[in-house]
């Protein structure tokens, strides 16, 4: 299992979940886990998906989701499961 961590952060907006999980679908991209909050007008959102049958690269998939976000005004960052985890221990 590839899994891989994405994160979304920006001012909230209709459509930012829908919009992302399209992609994700669109590309065979399986999402095992979902978390997303709302603090006053800011949206958080973590994933962990599976890009097992997904064709696209890692990096190429990182540069799509970046230019998404873009688009619909959030940054969105995938990072590979390992080096998520090995940043975030103490």
């Amino acid at each position: 299992m590839k899994k891989t961590i994405i994160t979304v952060i920006g001012k909230d907006t209709v459509g930012i979940i829908a919009k992302v999980c399209t992609y994700l679908a669109d590309n065979q991209v399986n999402i095992l886990d979902i978390s997303q909050t709302i603090v006053q007008d800011y949206f958080n959102m973590m994933m962990i998906v599976d890009r097992n049958k997904t064709t696209k690269r890692f990096e190429q998939m990182a540069s799509e989701l970046e230019a998404l976000g873009e688009e619909i005004g959030v940054k969105i960052k995938m990072q590979h499961e390992d080096i998520f985890n090995s940043m975030h221990r103490i």
